[in-house]
């Protein structure tokens, strides 16, 4: 299951926004300067427990994750969404532009029973250029994510980790009210995904890159 399309330099966010030209959302003052609060710390949230396993995320190690990462973005079926296939140097140009980014995205390892086996960017969905193109609130926090190993895929495993990742993110990021995701619409898996995740479709964007589907997960009202 993929669900970031396109090439970094025309991608809607994260690496095609290397820390630079803010975009600033109605309302939502934004600093100075510095690195953003973006998803806090997110090697400290530790294990997230899953109907599959331990899951847990991990920032990415370069170079160290480089040779893992490459592997798999050029794996065909990751490649026809993401598109970094290719030398391993165009997957780190995608990375490492986070990395040293302002701190509103985040790239990361999941995890599984202490296995890499996925892909997730963690980004503020209400400070990306996603924002342009629908009614972001404050603290959106977006997901990106692919399924490294093909024993992985069409299992169902994307949709049990996309809810475990989408509880913890509410639960760590209190003024966080939804999280949101925009998977390519002829990535059906990747929705079908988002949506036994507890994800609904919330309408269609046409991006820079591609027509999206707009999925959000908002968080639940305390009962009564």
């Amino acid at each position: 299951m993929q669900g970031q399309p396109a090439h970094p330099d025309q991608r809607s966010g994260r690496a095609g926004r290397p820390g630079r030209h803010p975009v600033r959302v109605r309302g939502h003052p934004q600093p100075a300067g510095g690195r953003v609060t973006m998803v806090d710390d997110v090697a400290g949230w530790g294990a997230i427990p899953a109907r599959a396993g331990e899951f847990r995320l991990r920032p990415v190690r370069l170079p160290a994750d480089l040779e893992l990462l490459a592997g798999w973005m050029n794996d065909p079926e990751i490649a026809a969404f993401w598109e970094l296939a290719g030398p391993p140097a165009v997957t780190e140009r995608h990375v490492r532009a986070q990395l040293d980014g302002d701190g509103r995205s985040l790239p990361c390892l999941g995890l599984l029973d202490g296995t890499p086996m996925s892909y997730w960017e963690v980004y503020r969905a209400d400070l990306d250029p996603l924002a342009r193109h629908y009614p972001a609130r404050p603290h959106d926090t977006g997901v990106h994510l692919l399924l490294g190993p093909v024993g992985s895929r069409g299992r169902g495993l994307g949709a049990v980790l996309l809810a475990a990742l989408a509880e913890r993110i509410l639960r760590q990021r209190p003024r966080c009210e939804r999280v949101v995701a925009e998977p390519d619409v002829r990535n059906l898996r990747s929705v079908r995904a988002f949506e036994r995740a507890g994800f609904r479709a919330a309408g269609e964007l046409d991006l820079p890159d591609k027509r999206a589907a707009l999925m959000v997960r908002a968080r639940l009202p305390h009962p009564a």
